[in-house]
């Protein structure tokens, strides 16, 4: 008799929220999830969708076991973490580390519509905190339809059964949705002096751009702007920018059977031996050899 025991169904919790949707991984599974491969590295164990919940209030004066998520739609509330107040407003979201007081609710006048996760786990705090570069817990969302996406597509997976199938698909979902947080809140904005200046950059491979140069172009003083450079792409704006053009040489290589020397030309070199030592530096082995290995 096949006495493999039946997944826990999931086991919903009635908050008064019309339309809302709400998930919560029983306890025992939690540990058994965390525990497991696959899981143990990120386990979601709450998710939900709260429509205009006017009234919504947590108050955690310990803070929580796991990481909590907060993503506003519409609406708007504040998120207190530690004593400080953050204002949270749509396509916004909002990391709390695990263990840290907090409260947050919902404004009273134009109450929120919040996705909202809870996660545990060993890569839960790198994905969620400032080890990502991220200058504060609120991140103002880029790709705000591509991350709501996400958090349907978690929920849902969790509304069908909770068996350790399951919870893996979960871990996988909420691993891209937190990771498309963390990167939107390094990248730059929109329109922003910063992502100007890579844009300026990305349309000028062929070419050789001074930092005061660009720096001007954006309205800022060089310092600074390489100070963003690095905060968003670990290096500054000329290093930037010679990936930018290594990365167009390798997809000329790739695609075309132009020359070395043409190709440096086309990516702003006029001398293909310089340009040679820069692309061996970069990649271990110059643009000939790269052109014969086997890709794919």
């Amino acid at each position: 008799m096949d006495e493999t025991p039946i997944p826990a169904e999931p086991h919903y919790r009635m908050e008064g929220f019309e339309h809302q949707r709400l998930c919560v991984l029983p306890r025992p599974q939690v540990e058994t999830a965390l525990g497991a491969a696959g899981t143990r590295r990120l386990l979601v164990t709450d998710a939900g969708y709260f429509p205009r919940a006017r009234g919504h209030r947590r108050a955690r004066p310990h803070g929580s076991a796991e990481t909590v998520v907060l993503l506003c739609v519409a609406g708007r509330g504040t998120v207190t973490i530690s004593g400080e107040v953050h204002p949270l407003t749509a396509s916004s979201a909002i990391a709390i580390g695990a263990g840290a007081p907090h409260v947050y609710e919902a404004s009273d006048e134009d109450p929120w519509t919040i996705w909202w996760l809870h996660v545990r786990g060993t890569d839960a705090a790198e994905l969620t905190t400032q080890t990502l570069g991220r200058q504060s817990p609120v991140t103002r969302l880029r790709s705000l339809d591509r991350v709501v996406a996400l958090f349907d597509e978690l929920v849902t997976t969790l509304e069908r059964r909770l068996s350790p199938p399951q919870l893996l698909i979960a871990s996988g979902i909420a691993w891209n949705l937190l990771t498309r947080i963390a990167a939107d809140s390094i990248l730059p904005s929109e329109g922003s002096a910063l992502e100007r200046a890579m844009r300026y950059l990305e349309a000028r491979v062929d070419g050789n751009i001074q930092v005061s140069e660009l720096a001007a172009l954006v309205g800022m003083s060089p310092s600074h702007l390489s100070a963003l450079f690095r905060q968003a792409t670990g290096s500054g704006p000329a290093a930037f920018h010679t990936s930018l053009r290594m990365s167009h040489a390798r997809n000329l290589l790739d695609t075309t059977g132009l020359s070395v020397r043409e190709i440096a030309a086309a990516v702003g070199y006029t001398d293909p031996l310089y340009f040679s030592r820069h692309f061996r530096r970069l990649h271990g082995l110059n643009p000939t050899a790269y052109r014969a290995l086997h890709k794919g």
